[in-house]
């Protein structure tokens, strides 16, 4: 599903060079609940954004279901992220002026049966009785099942969370994980940035990332 060869990312700080990945090499296969780990600064954000498409590497070469993505012009990145890819955020990033439901219809837009499979994704992430609230009426883990049901709306290859229990309280992000081994039964691939131990233990692998290498 995903092969990432040779990764390399530097930033740059006038001229200075910052390396955030140091020659990364990746697959992940069909149907897997990987989980990202490595202390703060190690490059496993930066990682994830990479196989996300919301940042280009400095070198090497990213395939994602069969397609080298690193030769895409950026329009063709969108269409790729918007077909291909599903994200889930530390900070839910929903519109608090909308209500559950409609925050998770907002990106099928174009489909006539959005409200539709919207209020269906909110029973499958197990907040269908919140339809009609709006994020500050809803507890974090509720906002954040919210965010899931949004980033599944497209149908994507690929789910890519991002710290998605870091501003959870511990009951919440265990049941956020737990609703995501749920989604990979069905066959989601998730790829799940995670500081915590615990939670990364309840994914299929564990990718260990220090000093923008892989060391496991």
């Amino acid at each position: 599903m995903i092969q990432l060869e040779g990764i390399k990312k530097i930033y740059y700080m006038g001229k200075i060079e910052v390396p955030a990945l140091r020659g990364v090499d990746i697959n992940i296969k069909n149907g897997e609940f990987v989980a990202l780990m490595g202390p703060s600064g190690s490059g496993k954000s930066t990682l994830l954004n990479m196989m996300g498409l919301l940042d280009s590497p400095t070198a090497g070469k990213i395939v994602i279901d069969g397609i080298d993505v690193s030769s895409l012009n950026e329009n063709e990145r969108a269409d790729f992220r918007l077909k291909k890819l599903g994200f889930v955020f530390q900070f839910f990033s929903l519109l608090m002026e909308l209500n559950a439901l409609e925050n998770v219809a907002l990106p099928m837009i174009m489909d006539d049966r959005k409200y539709d499979r919207a209020a269906a994704l909110l029973e499958l992430v197990g907040v269908g009785d919140r339809a009609t609230h709006t994020p500050n009426e809803l507890s974090g883990g509720q906002q954040q099942r919210v965010a899931i049901a949004r980033a599944l709306a497209n149908e994507p290859a690929i789910l890519l969370a991002d710290e998605p229990t870091a501003n959870l309280d511990t009951e919440s992000s265990h049941q956020i994980v737990g609703l995501f081994r749920e989604l990979n039964s069905r066959g989601q691939t998730i790829i799940m940035v995670t500081h915590e131990p615990e939670l990364g233990e309840m994914a299929d692998r564990i990718i260990r990332i220090k000093d923008g290498k892989v060391i496991t």
